[in-house]
Protein backbone atom coordinates (compact mmCIF):
# COMPACT_ATOMS: atom_id res chain seq x y z
CA UNK A 1 0.00 0.00 0.00
CA UNK A 2 1.27 3.33 -0.27
CA UNK A 3 0.45 5.71 2.38
CA UNK A 4 -0.12 9.44 1.38
CA UNK A 5 1.49 11.17 4.11
CA UNK A 6 4.48 13.60 4.20
CA UNK A 7 8.03 12.39 3.17
CA UNK A 8 10.06 14.78 5.67
CA UNK A 9 13.90 12.80 5.42
CA UNK A 10 15.49 15.64 6.53
CA UNK A 11 14.80 19.48 7.62
CA UNK A 12 14.70 22.33 5.49
CA UNK A 13 18.58 23.42 5.82
CA UNK A 14 19.17 26.75 8.15
CA UNK A 15 20.45 28.97 5.03
CA UNK A 16 18.90 28.48 1.74
CA UNK A 17 20.78 29.17 -0.86
CA UNK A 18 19.95 32.23 -3.19
CA UNK A 19 20.27 32.27 -6.95
CA UNK A 20 19.88 35.21 -9.30
CA UNK A 21 17.54 33.84 -11.69
CA UNK A 22 14.86 34.31 -9.22
CA UNK A 23 13.38 38.12 -9.23
CA UNK A 24 11.29 38.13 -6.08
CA UNK A 25 11.73 37.76 -2.17
CA UNK A 26 9.83 36.60 0.68
CA UNK A 27 9.40 38.75 4.21
CA UNK A 28 9.63 36.34 7.05
CA UNK A 29 7.19 38.82 8.74
CA UNK A 30 4.51 39.66 6.26
CA UNK A 31 5.10 35.75 4.91
CA UNK A 32 4.48 37.42 1.36
CA UNK A 33 5.88 37.67 -1.85
CA UNK A 34 7.06 41.11 -3.16
CA UNK A 35 6.81 40.53 -6.99
CA UNK A 36 7.55 43.92 -9.47
CA UNK A 37 3.54 43.69 -10.58
CA UNK A 38 4.97 44.53 -14.21
CA UNK A 39 7.81 41.56 -14.31
CA UNK A 40 4.74 39.20 -13.21
CA UNK A 41 2.46 40.56 -16.21
CA UNK A 42 5.62 39.04 -18.63
CA UNK A 43 7.66 35.92 -15.83
CA UNK A 44 6.67 32.81 -14.78
CA UNK A 45 7.84 30.02 -12.48
CA UNK A 46 7.30 26.19 -14.47
CA UNK A 47 6.34 23.31 -12.38
CA UNK A 48 7.34 20.18 -14.43
CA UNK A 49 4.95 17.58 -13.11
CA UNK A 50 1.58 17.21 -12.55
CA UNK A 51 1.15 14.45 -9.59
CA UNK A 52 0.59 15.41 -6.05
CA UNK A 53 4.10 17.25 -5.57
CA UNK A 54 3.14 19.17 -8.58
CA UNK A 55 0.01 19.92 -7.50
CA UNK A 56 0.48 20.87 -4.15
CA UNK A 57 3.72 23.51 -5.79
CA UNK A 58 0.97 24.84 -7.81
CA UNK A 59 -1.32 25.51 -4.42
CA UNK A 60 1.27 27.31 -3.33
CA UNK A 61 2.70 29.44 -6.07
CA UNK A 62 -1.37 30.63 -6.56
CA UNK A 63 -1.78 31.24 -2.98
CA UNK A 64 1.10 33.58 -3.76
CA UNK A 65 0.02 35.33 -6.47
CA UNK A 66 3.16 34.02 -8.28
CA UNK A 67 2.26 33.13 -11.95
CA UNK A 68 2.88 29.73 -13.29
CA UNK A 69 2.51 27.09 -16.13
CA UNK A 70 2.42 23.74 -14.65
CA UNK A 71 3.25 20.90 -17.56
CA UNK A 72 2.17 17.09 -17.47
CA UNK A 73 3.52 14.55 -20.03
CA UNK A 74 0.37 12.64 -19.69
CA UNK A 75 -3.49 13.57 -20.69
CA UNK A 76 -4.49 14.30 -16.64
CA UNK A 77 -2.93 15.50 -13.66
CA UNK A 78 -2.62 13.49 -10.40
CA UNK A 79 0.48 11.10 -11.19
CA UNK A 80 -0.50 7.51 -10.15
CA UNK A 81 -3.04 8.71 -7.42
CA UNK A 82 -5.67 8.09 -9.68
CA UNK A 83 -8.87 5.97 -10.14
CA UNK A 84 -10.76 4.37 -12.77
CA UNK A 85 -14.00 3.25 -13.27
CA UNK A 86 -14.48 -0.48 -14.29
CA UNK A 87 -18.25 -1.57 -14.67
CA UNK A 88 -19.16 0.24 -11.49
CA UNK A 89 -16.13 -0.13 -9.40
CA UNK A 90 -13.83 2.23 -8.46
CA UNK A 91 -10.39 1.14 -8.64
CA UNK A 92 -7.19 2.98 -7.36
CA UNK A 93 -3.79 2.61 -9.36
CA UNK A 94 -2.43 0.23 -6.32
CA UNK A 95 -3.73 -0.10 -3.02
CA UNK A 96 -3.27 3.27 -1.70
CA UNK A 97 -3.99 4.15 2.38
CA UNK A 98 -4.72 7.89 3.20
CA UNK A 99 -3.59 9.20 6.75
CA UNK A 100 -5.64 11.73 8.04
CA UNK A 101 -2.94 12.96 10.50
CA UNK A 102 -0.19 15.07 8.50
CA UNK A 103 -0.92 18.64 9.18
CA UNK A 104 0.18 19.74 5.49
CA UNK A 105 -2.34 17.60 4.50
CA UNK A 106 -5.08 18.97 7.05
CA UNK A 107 -3.88 22.45 5.85
CA UNK A 108 -3.88 21.73 1.65
CA UNK A 109 -7.52 19.29 1.75
CA UNK A 110 -10.92 19.72 2.63
CA UNK A 111 -11.08 16.55 3.99
CA UNK A 112 -14.77 16.74 4.63
CA UNK A 113 -15.58 17.31 0.74
CA UNK A 114 -13.43 14.01 0.37
CA UNK A 115 -16.09 12.15 2.36
CA UNK A 116 -13.37 10.05 3.88
CA UNK A 117 -14.25 6.57 5.30
CA UNK A 118 -12.44 5.24 7.74
CA UNK A 119 -10.24 1.72 7.94
CA UNK A 120 -10.88 -0.35 11.83
CA UNK A 121 -7.44 0.78 14.00
CA UNK A 122 -5.33 -2.56 13.42
CA UNK A 123 -4.95 -5.51 11.61
CA UNK A 124 -5.77 -9.06 11.21
CA UNK A 125 -3.05 -11.03 11.02
CA UNK A 126 -2.84 -14.66 8.95
CA UNK A 127 -0.58 -17.42 10.18
CA UNK A 128 -2.15 -20.11 8.57
CA UNK A 129 -3.01 -23.36 10.73
CA UNK A 130 -1.10 -24.80 13.51
CA UNK A 131 -0.31 -23.20 16.79
CA UNK A 132 -3.65 -22.18 17.10
CA UNK A 133 -7.46 -22.91 16.26
CA UNK A 134 -8.12 -19.86 14.00
CA UNK A 135 -5.63 -19.04 11.06
CA UNK A 136 -6.02 -15.43 11.88
CA UNK A 137 -5.47 -12.90 14.92
CA UNK A 138 -6.70 -9.38 15.02
CA UNK A 139 -4.30 -6.84 16.57
CA UNK A 140 -5.84 -3.43 17.40
CA UNK A 141 -5.22 -0.16 18.50
CA UNK A 142 -4.91 -0.47 22.42
CA UNK A 143 -5.60 3.05 23.08
CA UNK A 144 -8.44 3.43 21.01
CA UNK A 145 -10.11 -0.18 21.63
CA UNK A 146 -8.44 -1.76 24.94
CA UNK A 147 -11.38 -4.26 25.86
CA UNK A 148 -10.94 -5.71 22.74
CA UNK A 149 -7.18 -5.67 22.27
CA UNK A 150 -6.83 -7.39 25.28
CA UNK A 151 -8.13 -10.83 23.36
CA UNK A 152 -4.94 -10.17 21.19
CA UNK A 153 -2.41 -10.41 24.39
CA UNK A 154 -1.58 -14.12 24.13
CA UNK A 155 -2.20 -14.68 20.33
CA UNK A 156 0.96 -16.21 18.87
CA UNK A 157 1.58 -12.68 17.02
CA UNK A 158 4.47 -11.83 18.77
CA UNK A 159 5.45 -12.27 22.96
CA UNK A 160 3.51 -10.43 25.63
CA UNK A 161 6.21 -7.96 25.75
CA UNK A 162 6.14 -6.98 22.42
CA UNK A 163 2.49 -6.23 23.03
CA UNK A 164 3.68 -3.48 25.45
CA UNK A 165 6.61 -2.60 23.62
CA UNK A 166 4.53 -1.57 20.69
CA UNK A 167 2.46 0.55 22.82
CA UNK A 168 5.31 2.09 24.59
CA UNK A 169 6.86 2.97 20.77
CA UNK A 170 3.42 3.92 20.21
CA UNK A 171 3.23 7.12 22.79
CA UNK A 172 6.66 7.74 21.79
CA UNK A 173 6.35 8.38 18.49
CA UNK A 174 3.32 10.26 18.86
CA UNK A 175 4.74 12.97 21.75
CA UNK A 176 8.19 13.44 19.50
CA UNK A 177 8.30 16.66 17.67
CA UNK A 178 9.07 15.88 14.26
CA UNK A 179 11.91 17.78 14.01
CA UNK A 180 13.36 15.64 16.38
CA UNK A 181 12.74 12.53 14.60
CA UNK A 182 14.49 14.02 11.38
CA UNK A 183 17.38 14.85 13.06
CA UNK A 184 17.74 11.75 14.99
CA UNK A 185 20.46 9.14 14.41
CA UNK A 186 19.57 7.21 11.10
CA UNK A 187 19.88 3.32 10.59
CA UNK A 188 17.45 1.01 8.83
CA UNK A 189 14.17 0.22 9.92
CA UNK A 190 15.09 -3.43 10.50
CA UNK A 191 18.22 -2.58 12.74
CA UNK A 192 15.76 0.10 14.43
CA UNK A 193 12.91 -2.56 15.28
CA UNK A 194 16.13 -4.95 16.94
CA UNK A 195 17.46 -1.89 18.76
CA UNK A 196 13.94 -1.22 20.25
CA UNK A 197 13.61 -4.71 21.15
CA UNK A 198 10.63 -6.17 19.36
CA UNK A 199 11.25 -10.31 19.09
CA UNK A 200 11.75 -11.77 15.79
CA UNK A 201 8.16 -13.63 15.93
CA UNK A 202 6.11 -10.20 16.14
CA UNK A 203 8.93 -8.54 13.18
CA UNK A 204 8.54 -11.86 11.20
CA UNK A 205 4.64 -12.06 11.63
CA UNK A 206 3.41 -8.81 11.69
CA UNK A 207 5.76 -5.73 11.52
CA UNK A 208 7.80 -7.14 8.86
CA UNK A 209 4.95 -7.69 6.19
CA UNK A 210 3.16 -4.58 7.81
CA UNK A 211 5.76 -1.95 6.86
CA UNK A 212 7.02 -3.79 3.32
CA UNK A 213 3.02 -3.00 2.18
CA UNK A 214 3.74 0.88 3.11
CA UNK A 215 7.72 1.41 2.02
CA UNK A 216 7.60 -2.09 -0.59
CA UNK A 217 10.92 -3.16 0.86
CA UNK A 218 10.52 -6.24 2.55
CA UNK A 219 14.11 -6.33 3.78
CA UNK A 220 13.49 -3.30 6.02
CA UNK A 221 16.48 -1.32 4.18
CA UNK A 222 14.17 1.98 4.75
CA UNK A 223 15.48 4.92 6.41
CA UNK A 224 14.64 4.97 10.82
CA UNK A 225 13.66 7.95 10.13
CA UNK A 226 11.29 7.60 8.14
CA UNK A 227 9.39 4.74 10.14
CA UNK A 228 9.14 6.89 13.42
CA UNK A 229 7.38 9.69 11.21
CA UNK A 230 4.79 7.29 9.83
CA UNK A 231 4.30 5.45 12.98
CA UNK A 232 3.60 8.74 15.00
CA UNK A 233 0.61 9.34 11.81
CA UNK A 234 -0.54 5.98 12.03
CA UNK A 235 -0.66 6.64 16.43
CA UNK A 236 -2.15 10.51 15.74
CA UNK A 237 -4.83 10.22 13.04
CA UNK A 238 -7.19 7.66 11.12
CA UNK A 239 -6.66 5.18 8.06
CA UNK A 240 -8.57 6.38 5.44
CA UNK A 241 -10.43 6.18 1.42
CA UNK A 242 -11.68 8.90 -0.04
CA UNK A 243 -15.69 8.05 -0.93
CA UNK A 244 -14.97 8.81 -4.57
CA UNK A 245 -11.67 6.86 -4.81
CA UNK A 246 -8.08 8.23 -4.17
CA UNK A 247 -8.16 10.71 -7.18
CA UNK A 248 -10.58 12.52 -5.68
CA UNK A 249 -7.36 14.17 -3.88
CA UNK A 250 -6.00 15.28 -6.90
CA UNK A 251 -9.57 16.63 -8.36
CA UNK A 252 -9.96 18.97 -5.41
CA UNK A 253 -6.03 20.58 -5.92
CA UNK A 254 -6.25 21.43 -9.48
CA UNK A 255 -9.93 22.62 -8.67
CA UNK A 256 -8.20 25.42 -6.78
CA UNK A 257 -5.95 26.20 -9.39
CA UNK A 258 -6.14 29.54 -11.66
CA UNK A 259 -7.60 28.65 -15.25
CA UNK A 260 -5.25 28.31 -17.97
CA UNK A 261 -2.05 27.70 -15.79
CA UNK A 262 -2.08 24.04 -16.42
CA UNK A 263 -1.03 22.21 -19.57
CA UNK A 264 -1.28 18.74 -20.06
CA UNK A 265 -0.14 16.29 -22.86
CA UNK A 266 3.42 18.57 -22.54
CA UNK A 267 6.29 16.33 -21.73
CA UNK A 268 9.26 17.96 -20.59
CA UNK A 269 12.67 16.91 -22.98
CA UNK A 270 15.68 19.14 -21.25
CA UNK A 271 15.89 21.81 -18.58
CA UNK A 272 18.26 25.03 -19.78
CA UNK A 273 18.53 27.20 -16.65
CA UNK A 274 19.44 30.40 -19.40
CA UNK A 275 16.39 29.65 -21.63
CA UNK A 276 13.95 27.39 -20.15
CA UNK A 277 12.01 23.89 -20.32
CA UNK A 278 12.35 22.65 -24.15
CA UNK A 279 9.32 20.16 -24.63
CA UNK A 280 9.30 17.21 -26.36
CA UNK A 281 7.34 18.85 -29.25
CA UNK A 282 10.57 21.05 -29.59
CA UNK A 283 8.38 24.77 -27.85
CA UNK A 284 10.58 26.54 -24.76
CA UNK A 285 8.64 27.73 -21.89
CA UNK A 286 10.38 30.33 -20.05
CA UNK A 287 10.64 30.12 -16.68
CA UNK A 288 12.16 33.83 -15.79
CA UNK A 289 11.01 32.82 -11.68
CA UNK A 290 12.56 29.47 -11.89
CA UNK A 291 12.03 25.61 -12.00
CA UNK A 292 10.20 22.95 -9.77
CA UNK A 293 10.96 19.73 -11.02
CA UNK A 294 8.22 17.34 -9.62
CA UNK A 295 8.82 14.10 -11.52
CA UNK A 296 9.78 10.38 -10.28
CA UNK A 297 13.33 9.55 -9.47
CA UNK A 298 14.56 8.35 -12.83
CA UNK A 299 13.27 10.98 -14.95
CA UNK A 300 14.97 13.89 -12.36
CA UNK A 301 17.83 12.61 -13.04
CA UNK A 302 17.26 12.56 -16.87
CA UNK A 303 16.10 16.03 -17.19
CA UNK A 304 18.63 17.28 -14.68
CA UNK A 305 22.43 15.82 -15.31
CA UNK A 306 23.78 18.47 -12.60
CA UNK A 307 22.03 16.04 -9.54
CA UNK A 308 25.02 15.11 -7.31
CA UNK A 309 25.56 11.37 -7.74
CA UNK A 310 24.54 9.15 -5.45
CA UNK A 311 26.98 7.66 -2.64
CA UNK A 312 28.58 4.85 -3.74
CA UNK A 313 27.29 3.33 -0.64
CA UNK A 314 23.71 3.34 -1.89
CA UNK A 315 22.91 0.68 -3.64
CA UNK A 316 19.66 0.89 -6.43
CA UNK A 317 16.88 -0.33 -4.49
CA UNK A 318 13.52 -1.48 -6.01
CA UNK A 319 10.29 -0.47 -4.65
CA UNK A 320 7.90 -2.18 -6.92
CA UNK A 321 4.48 -3.38 -6.36
CA UNK A 322 1.13 -5.02 -7.98
CA UNK A 323 -1.94 -4.76 -7.29
CA UNK A 324 -5.12 -6.85 -8.16
CA UNK A 325 -8.51 -6.46 -7.82
CA UNK A 326 -11.93 -8.99 -8.38
CA UNK A 327 -15.34 -8.58 -7.94
CA UNK A 328 -17.03 -11.11 -5.54
CA UNK A 329 -20.74 -11.66 -4.23
CA UNK A 330 -19.62 -11.42 -0.80
CA UNK A 331 -16.81 -10.57 1.59
CA UNK A 332 -14.59 -13.49 3.65
CA UNK A 333 -14.85 -11.01 6.34
CA UNK A 334 -16.83 -8.05 7.52
CA UNK A 335 -14.85 -5.74 9.18
CA UNK A 336 -13.14 -2.55 7.45
CA UNK A 337 -9.68 -4.17 8.66
CA UNK A 338 -6.33 -4.65 6.33
CA UNK A 339 -5.24 -8.27 6.18
CA UNK A 340 -1.60 -9.04 6.54
CA UNK A 341 0.08 -12.00 5.73
CA UNK A 342 2.36 -12.95 8.36
CA UNK A 343 2.74 -16.64 7.45
CA UNK A 344 6.42 -15.95 5.75
CA UNK A 345 4.27 -18.20 2.88
CA UNK A 346 3.04 -16.91 -0.39
CA UNK A 347 3.07 -13.98 -2.95
CA UNK A 348 0.14 -11.82 -1.02
CA UNK A 349 1.59 -9.57 0.86
CA UNK A 350 -1.76 -7.52 2.29
CA UNK A 351 -5.56 -7.46 1.13
CA UNK A 352 -8.68 -5.95 2.47
CA UNK A 353 -11.93 -6.27 1.04
CA UNK A 354 -12.71 -2.52 -0.07
CA UNK A 355 -16.03 -2.06 -0.11
CA UNK A 356 -16.34 -3.09 4.29
CA UNK A 357 -14.48 0.02 4.10
CA UNK A 358 -16.24 2.27 1.59
CA UNK A 359 -19.49 0.50 -0.06
CA UNK A 360 -19.35 3.37 -3.17
CA UNK A 361 -16.37 1.28 -4.69
CA UNK A 362 -18.46 -1.48 -5.78
CA UNK A 363 -22.22 -1.91 -7.40
CA UNK A 364 -25.08 -2.29 -5.33
CA UNK A 365 -24.57 -5.61 -4.04
CA UNK A 366 -21.44 -6.52 -5.14
CA UNK A 367 -17.82 -7.00 -3.51
CA UNK A 368 -14.64 -5.32 -4.35
CA UNK A 369 -11.09 -7.14 -3.22
CA UNK A 370 -8.37 -5.53 -3.43
CA UNK A 371 -4.98 -7.37 -2.56
CA UNK A 372 -1.31 -6.41 -2.99
CA UNK A 373 2.24 -7.97 -3.66
CA UNK A 374 5.89 -6.31 -2.97
CA UNK A 375 7.89 -6.69 -6.38
CA UNK A 376 7.48 -6.16 -9.60
CA UNK A 377 6.62 -9.93 -10.85
CA UNK A 378 7.85 -9.27 -14.56
CA UNK A 379 8.46 -12.31 -15.54
CA UNK A 380 4.66 -13.43 -15.00
CA UNK A 381 1.41 -12.19 -17.33
CA UNK A 382 -1.53 -11.21 -15.25
CA UNK A 383 -3.58 -14.17 -15.95
CA UNK A 384 -1.17 -16.10 -14.13
CA UNK A 385 -0.64 -13.83 -11.32
CA UNK A 386 -4.47 -13.34 -11.08
CA UNK A 387 -4.72 -17.58 -10.62
CA UNK A 388 -2.45 -18.20 -8.45
CA UNK A 389 -3.16 -15.57 -5.99
CA UNK A 390 -6.85 -17.33 -5.70
CA UNK A 391 -5.15 -20.43 -5.37
CA UNK A 392 -3.53 -18.83 -2.59
CA UNK A 393 -6.03 -17.19 -1.00
CA UNK A 394 -8.49 -20.63 -1.16
CA UNK A 395 -5.98 -22.00 1.72
CA UNK A 396 -6.74 -18.71 3.64
CA UNK A 397 -11.09 -18.47 2.76
CA UNK A 398 -11.51 -21.81 1.33
CA UNK A 399 -11.61 -22.65 -2.01
CA UNK A 400 -15.29 -22.62 -2.27
CA UNK A 401 -15.20 -19.06 -1.14
CA UNK A 402 -13.00 -17.44 -3.67
CA UNK A 403 -14.07 -19.81 -6.65
CA UNK A 404 -16.67 -17.02 -7.93
CA UNK A 405 -13.73 -14.15 -7.51
CA UNK A 406 -13.85 -12.41 -11.24
CA UNK A 407 -10.46 -10.52 -11.63
CA UNK A 408 -10.98 -7.15 -12.80
CA UNK A 409 -7.61 -5.52 -12.96
CA UNK A 410 -4.24 -5.74 -12.27
CA UNK A 411 -2.25 -2.51 -11.84
CA UNK A 412 2.06 -2.92 -11.61
CA UNK A 413 3.63 0.24 -10.19
CA UNK A 414 7.45 0.04 -11.27
CA UNK A 415 8.24 2.84 -8.92
CA UNK A 416 5.81 2.85 -5.99
CA UNK A 417 7.88 4.95 -4.04
CA UNK A 418 11.78 6.43 -3.58
CA UNK A 419 14.90 5.30 -2.58
CA UNK A 420 14.92 6.17 1.13
CA UNK A 421 17.77 3.62 2.51
CA UNK A 422 20.56 5.61 4.71
CA UNK A 423 21.91 8.04 4.38
CA UNK A 424 18.83 10.07 3.59
CA UNK A 425 21.41 13.39 3.17
CA UNK A 426 19.24 16.39 1.38
CA UNK A 427 21.44 16.15 -1.76
CA UNK A 428 20.18 12.56 -2.02
CA UNK A 429 16.43 12.55 -1.59
CA UNK A 430 14.25 12.79 -4.95
CA UNK A 431 10.69 13.91 -5.51
CA UNK A 432 8.29 10.72 -5.30
CA UNK A 433 4.69 10.95 -7.54
CA UNK A 434 2.70 10.64 -4.15
CA UNK A 435 1.30 12.98 -1.09
CA UNK A 436 4.69 12.28 0.42
CA UNK A 437 5.73 14.83 -2.26
CA UNK A 438 2.83 17.02 -1.87
CA UNK A 439 3.48 17.20 1.73
CA UNK A 440 7.36 18.15 1.36
CA UNK A 441 6.73 21.22 -1.16
CA UNK A 442 4.54 22.65 1.85
CA UNK A 443 6.28 22.27 4.61
CA UNK A 444 9.44 23.96 3.10
CA UNK A 445 7.14 26.77 2.15
CA UNK A 446 5.90 27.36 4.88
CA UNK A 447 9.07 26.62 6.92
CA UNK A 448 10.45 29.37 4.36
CA UNK A 449 8.20 31.91 4.86
CA UNK A 450 8.36 31.58 8.33
CA UNK A 451 11.87 31.47 9.20
CA UNK A 452 13.72 33.00 6.70
CA UNK A 453 14.54 37.14 5.29
CA UNK A 454 14.51 37.58 1.61
CA UNK A 455 14.98 34.11 0.14
CA UNK A 456 14.48 33.06 -3.03
CA UNK A 457 11.73 31.01 -2.38
CA UNK A 458 11.77 29.05 -5.63
CA UNK A 459 14.90 27.63 -6.08
CA UNK A 460 15.04 26.53 -2.28
CA UNK A 461 12.81 24.21 -3.67
CA UNK A 462 14.10 23.47 -7.50
CA UNK A 463 17.31 22.83 -8.83
CA UNK A 464 19.38 24.79 -10.62
CA UNK A 465 22.98 25.20 -12.17
CA UNK A 466 23.86 25.88 -8.50
CA UNK A 467 23.21 22.73 -7.39
CA UNK A 468 19.74 23.64 -5.00
CA UNK A 469 18.63 20.17 -3.69
CA UNK A 470 16.23 18.27 -6.14
CA UNK A 471 12.47 19.46 -5.64
CA UNK A 472 10.83 17.29 -3.20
Amino acid sequence: MRVHAAHLLVPVPSTPRRHATLRFTVSAAATSVNVNQADAARKQAVIVGGGLAGLAAATHLASLSVPFTLLEASDRVGGRVATDEVDGYLLDRGFQIFLTAYPECQRLLDFQALRLQPFFPGALVYLGAGESGSPFHMLSDPFRFPIRSLSSVFSPVGTLPDKLLVGITRLRAAATPDDVILSSPETTTAKHLEKLGFSPSIVERFLRPFLAGIFFDPALDTSSRLFELVFKRLALGDNAMPKAGIGAIAAQLVDRLPAGSVRLNARAASIDPSSGVTLHTGETVSDELGVIVAVEQPEAEKLLPLLPARPKSKKPAERSTVCLYFSADRAAVQEPVLLVNGSGKGIVNNMFFATNVAPSYAPAGKVLVSLSLVGSFADRKDAELAGEVVRELGGWFGAGEVASWAHLRTYRIGFAQPDQTPPTELAYIHASTSIYAMCIYSAIYRSVLQRCRAVTVINVLCVSAARAPPCY
